[in-house]
This record gives C-alpha cells, structure tokens and sequence, in this order.
C-alpha cells in the first residue's frame, strides 16, 4: 500500500473531498424529485432491514437511470450530493470491532457525525440485532466534537450495555451522500461516494467506490434500486464501514474476516486503497 505525502487540509484538519465523478450524474440526478429533510423524517426508518452493495462509482449513471420516477431525491440549499464527516468511538482494545469481526449476532457502533449541508449533528448508536435487524437511536448534539459530551452518558446507557467512560475516538470518516426515497413503498436508499478514512494525522481513500444502502421495513425484491443491481450484476454483500476503515488504519487488528471487504474495493478500484500523510 503506498504512502504519498499531502499538504491539502480541510474542516478540523482533514483532508477536503477531490471532485468526485458522481457529480457528472448531476444532470440526471436534476430530474429526480426532490424531497425536503422535514419530509424525510417521515420515513426515518430506525427500526430496518438494510441491504448493502459496494460498485465502481462509473456504475452510478446505470443505476440511477434504470430508477428514475422511482425515487425522489434529498435537496439541502439546492445541494443533492451532501457531505457527511462521522467519528467511530471504541474501546482502548476495540471490542465493537472484534464483536463485529467475531460474528456476534447482536452488536453496537456508537458514532457522532455531521450532516454537513444542513449543519445537523447527531450522536448515533446502532445496534444490529439476532434477527438481522439494525436499529438507531440517535440525540442531536450541536457538532462533531470527536469526544463524546455531558449528555451522551445517559444516552449511552439507555441504548448500550457499555459504559460511555469506555469510550474513545478512533476513526473519522467523510464521503459524499445521495439519499433517495421511494416514491411507491416504505424505502430509503443512500449511496456513499468519495469516501476516506482517517486518524493521527493518516488518511486513506477509496477512489472510485460507491456504497449503497437499501434500508427497508422488510426486505423486498419489489424494490426498484434492488432490481437494477440485479440487472447490472452487481451482487449485495456485508460492509462495515467502520470496521473496514480500522483494519486498513490500525496494524495488528485482527481482520481475517474482513480481507475479502478489502479485496472486493480493490477489484474495484483497480488498484490498492490511497494513504496520504496530513499535515
């Protein structure tokens, strides 16, 4: 994995997003609907069924044609690709990674991250349950501080089996999100595109990837974005973020089960994941 140096920096030293070739779907991401975030909120969908799909972001053009009418898309001040920064908390010997990487059928990630074209900020914790189901609580915070602050302790507690003092930052994640709506039944869709992770002062990018999300009351085959993937071959598949980011950023991670996550963003990069000094 080669290591070059950069001298960019952006919002609380991190490295600003490169243009990111889904803003040339722009013209057809226009002829979408839009929907306001008020509007969203209606189909928050905390309690879900998610299905996951990882593609060359050159991809993204097939994919939203084949749904156009199908959905309708999240505008912010005109904006419909929106930037999101997040920040993983852990333990000191990373027992949400391990729970996640082991199989546990029941596991947490508790994150802060904010909705950067809406100045929203929100500390999250999701739980994946025995049957397959993730679901999200989450209390709104006034910014991404990267510690977690007075309120998050009884949050914490109502939500987790952990105790917030356990907690410490560990990665931070930015990417560029469309989030797209159902027009026809209970369904959100989010693709993630631009995405980088990062921590002491490494980052590391995944040009070309794009991550979408089907999140649903059920899981359905009715669903439109899920029948163009089929259409397109392009096959669903288990992706964690977060525990992705950490085994590329931390060495001596144990992360057998997550080589084939790395191997797939390879094959479709075509090359290995970009690590960049920040300064």
């Amino acid at each position: 994995m080669g290591i070059t140096q950069t001298s960019r920096a952006g919002r609380g030293g991190l490295a600003s997003p490169a243009v990111d070739p889904a803003y040339h779907t722009a013209g057809l991401l226009a002829r979408f609907d839009r929907i306001s975030l008020s509007e969203l909120a209606h189909v928050s969908l905390l309690d879900r069924v998610d299905t996951k799909y990882v593609f060359d972001v050159s991809q993204l053009h097939a994919a939203l044609r084949g749904t156009l009418g199908c959905y309708r898309a999240l505008e912010v001040d005109r904006v419909r690709l929106n930037h999101y920064h997040t920040v993983y908390f852990d333990t000191p010997d990373f027992s949400l990674y391990h729970q996640h990487h082991n199989g546990l059928a029941t596991r947490y990630k508790v994150r802060e991250r904010q909705y950067g074209d809406s100045d929203l900020a929100f500390l999250e914790v999701k739980r994946k349950t025995s049957q397959g189901r993730t679901v999200k609580a989450r209390l709104q915070i006034l910014e991404v501080e990267g510690r977690l602050g007075r309120r998050a302790g009884s949050f914490i507690d109502t939500h987790t089996p952990l105790d917030e003092r356990d907690l410490v930052p560990r990665l931070w994640n930015d990417y560029l999100r469309l989030t797209l709506v159902s027009t026809c039944r209970l369904e959100r869709l989010t693709i993630d595109t631009s995405l980088s992770f990062g921590w002491r002062g490494v980052r590391v990018s995944l040009p070309g990837v794009a991550i979408a999300e089907v999140k649903q009351e059920r899981f359905s085959y009715a669903s439109d974005f899920i029948r163009q993937m089929r259409q397109l071959g392009i096959q669903p598949t288990s992706f964690s973020k977060y525990c992705v980011g950490a085994s590329l950023l931390y060495d001596g991670l144990k992360s057998n089960n997550f080589k084939q996550h790395v191997r797939l963003l390879e094959k479709v990069m075509g090359r290995e994941p970009v690590y960049e000094y920040l300064h």
